[in-house]
């Protein structure tokens, strides 16, 4: 009896050595639907977002913000899928070169290599994040730190403003280490149009997922989010194959 209690014990610690997450969801930010805004019906609701790779402390709320240590790389996902909607998130990174993203319609599967999920990524890079990624006198394009959209992980886009398979902003509106930047995100039907500081700048079309997971994306840098607002649309006509799978919720 005392041999399989005490194999009983280990399993039990090996097990709960090896497992990675937040004990519980994280309350962050609001939704609400286009009709109760308009009629004021209801009081918003918040969002739950449940950890996927990242460890217990990646992510805290402290006050009105929450705070993204950075590793290790990987996601938290929201607790349900999302269709049409308006995204509101303001940001800030801590750290000169940091980089993170929110992905819409994602299915919240990190791939083993990159530890990031597929969907449709919206990109959030501090501005020294050119200066610091220059190799051999080859500086990147000064569009990857003014708010890039591109599919990940098998997810095809149509870009409006290409730079090969992705999308960049029109005009350089991001600001820097310590700042505060605005998204406005209006994902309806496949299609996404971004606003970056108050002006839209950048969009995608004819995604072929068109539901799916949100996830914020921990990569490396300290990074603040807050005022993280949706809205729901109508849904519309989307396939079974336009859409992710379902998770269960733990």
């Amino acid at each position: 009896m005392k041999s399989y209690i005490s194999f009983v014990l280990i399993i039990f610690v090996l097990f709960s050595c090896t497992t990675k997450g937040q004990d519980k969801s994280i309350a962050f930010g609001t939704e609400t639907s286009l009709e109760q805004l308009i009629s004021n019906s209801e009081e918003d609701k918040s969002i739950n977002w449940i950890n996927v790779n990242t460890d217990p402390d990646t992510w805290r709320i402290e006050r009105e913000l929450l705070i993204c240590k950075g590793m290790p790389i990987g996601v938290m996902r929201s607790e349900k899928q999302y269709e049409n909607f308006i995204l509101k998130v303001e940001w800030r990174h801590m750290e000169a070169g940091g980089n993170s993203g929110v992905f819409v319609w994602s299915d919240a599967k990190p791939d083993e290599n990159s530890r990031l999920p597929s969907g449709v990524e919206v990109q959030m890079l501090e501005l020294d994040w050119v200066k610091l990624n220059t190799r051999d006198g080859k500086v990147p394009p000064i569009a990857y730190v003014h708010g890039e959209l591109f599919g990940v992980g098998g997810v095809g886009t149509i870009p409006d403003n290409p730079r090969g398979t992705r999308s960049k902003s029109i005009e350089n509106r991001a600001l820097g280490k310590g700042e505060w930047n605005s998204y406005t995100v209006i994902c309806v039907d496949g299609t996404i149009k971004l606003s970056v500081n108050g002006k839209f700048v950048n969009g995608i079309s004819q995604s072929t997922k068109k539901k799916g997971y949100l996830c914020l994306e921990s990569e490396g840098a300290e990074i603040h989010f807050r005022n993280f607002k949706l809205i729901e649309l109508s849904a519309g006509i989307t396939s079974k194959a336009q859409t992710v799978e379902t998770l269960v919720n733990e």
